[in-house]
């Protein structure tokens, strides 16, 4: 990437001028302190200033949407911070979010509104990429993949959730690549043993970890890149396909869409 400087406006502060941004992006946990995940975060930061989208974050003022509070039980605190975001989002009179973690899109799209949150537009980032891409507003320069073979890993809450299959592929088809599915993909999927709240706990007792189960079919297309669009997803790839990049000269990738397209265009 380059060294170009990212430009990401604070929601209070747009405020304080009379502004409001046509989109919020949602960072998510996972995104605002994860190392790992804040590389997407910037990623997708740098193309939505390529393309000269209206957005902002709302900074200190995003609390998690309390997703891993209800997967684990906790409905009194998911309850809690759920109704505090919706003030804040409401305070700010937000009409679109997008955001890059799948969990975020689901809970805030499909679960939120049942506590208030309504008349918003919810998008998960691969389709707000599909839709730039479709309007020409976004084009994708394929070098930086040129020959190489990827194969796409759908996190549950983007697929067998929400259905959304299709936007992901599309932005991958703009690269000058082979995409090679694996055997369980789109409704079929195997989630990557993240989800449920599993990412904080402790294993249960099994013959294998999903994660490794998961890695071996990666391997299993011969794939040099793995597209995901989670940040859990992303991690749990990474520990899976540690052993075999042990032992390898050019280990197997795992790589947001966002960052690829970020390589592709050298932005």
């Amino acid at each position: 990437m380059s060294d170009k400087k990212v430009v990401v406006p604070i929601m209070s502060e747009l405020a304080a001028e009379g502004k409001e941004p046509d989109i919020l992006f949602w960072v998510g946990c996972a995104g605002s302190f994860d190392d790992r995940a804040k590389k997407v975060t910037v990623a997708f930061t740098k193309i939505l200033n390529t393309v000269g989208i209206n957005f902002a974050i709302l900074g200190n003022e995003e609390r998690c949407t309390g997703d891993p509070a209800r997967r684990a039980g906790n409905e009194f605190l998911f309850q809690m911070t759920a109704q505090q975001n919706i003030m804040t989002l409401q305070m700010y009179n937000v009409k679109k979010i997008v955001t890059a973690c799948p969990h975020c899109f689901n809970i805030l799209k499909n679960e939120y509104p049942v506590l208030g949150l309504n008349n918003v537009e919810v998008i998960h980032h691969s389709q707000l990429l599909q839709q730039l891409i479709n309007d020409g507003k976004l084009k994708v320069e394929g070098g930086a993949f040129q020959g190489k073979t990827i194969t796409y890993h759908d996190s549950c809450f983007l697929g067998r959730a929400n259905g959304v299959y299709e936007a992901p592929r599309t932005v991958l088809e703009q690269l000058d690549a082979t995409l090679h599915e694996m055997k369980r993909s789109k409704s079929n999927g195997l989630c990557c043993g993240a989800g449920g709240a599993q990412m904080f706990k402790e294993d249960e007792k099994g013959d294998k970890r999903i994660n490794d189960e998961r890695a071996s079919e990666v391997i299993g297309t011969g794939a040099e890149v793995v597209a995901a669009n989670c940040p859990f997803c992303i991690t749990m790839l990474q520990d899976g396909l540690k052993p075999e990049n042990d032992k390898r000269k050019s280990p197997i990738m795992v790589l947001d869409l966002s960052e690829m397209i970020v390589q592709s265009n050298k932005l």
